[in-house]
């Protein structure tokens, strides 16, 4: 029987079957790195918002704390949007007539509330509890960056899962003592010494069930 196809036909085949293999891996890993960039986590990307807050200027020059605006974030699941009654303790004295403030003084006179644009905006199936981290001994940086560095804010990082479970398999690279939760510029002197010890301190297990942030 006389042959049909050509040897290098057998090479055309093998280099088709193996290419194909490869492309699809590029295709794949492609992929992974478009899920992981800015473009879908928003991660580094600066929001603009209704009233330019300069995190910055607040909590890093004047040295505000944190918790004057996010009130409950030691109690309760939420940080807190501070409403704008907390703005205009100051600023019914500082920069009163400031046209870039019109918005927060107009929803302190209407009681509206100003529309702000969620930054860290979690997918409504992660629950997320401030208050047990910062009872745990992870601080706002750890997180949310240096945000007392930032203008408008941006988000630090993805927030995909498997940040979440870096952390959570490993929260000793993470801890710090309770008192320096909301200090940013804070680090320890043997992070590898003193997270082991303020994990057995503060009870800290590695969570990693799918309970915990799946409810």
């Amino acid at each position: 029987m006389p042959q049909v196809f050509h040897r290098s036909a057998n090479t055309f085949s093998k280099v088709s079957i193996f290419g194909a293999l490869f492309a699809l891996a590029a295709v794949v890993y492609g992929l992974a790195l478009i899920n992981r960039s800015s473009y879908v986590t928003w991660a580094g990307v600066a929001r603009e918002q209704p009233v330019p807050f300069s995190h910055r200027h607040h909590a890093g020059e004047l040295g505000i704390d944190c918790r004057y605006c996010h009130t409950t974030v030691e109690r309760v699941a939420s940080a807190g949007v501070p409403p704008t009654a907390t703005c205009m303790n100051c600023h019914s004295q500082i920069w009163r007539m400031s046209p870039t403030l019109e918005p927060v003084r107009a929803s302190y006179r209407d009681g509206t509330s100003i529309p702000w644009v969620r930054v860290h905006d979690l997918p409504d199936f992660v629950y997320f509890n401030h208050s047990i981290h910062v009872h745990k001994g992870i601080g706002c940086q750890s997180c949310h960056g240096r945000i007392d560095e930032m203008n408008l804010v941006w988000q630090e990082s993805s927030l995909q899962m498997e940040w979440c479970l870096d952390c959570h398999r490993n929260p000793e690279r993470h801890v710090r003592p309770r008192k320096e939760i909301f200090n940013m510029a804070w680090k320890a002197d043997d992070q590898a010494v003193l997270g082991p010890a303020l994990m057995r301190e503060y009870e800290i297990e590695r969570r990693v069930d799918c309970n915990v942030c799946h409810r």
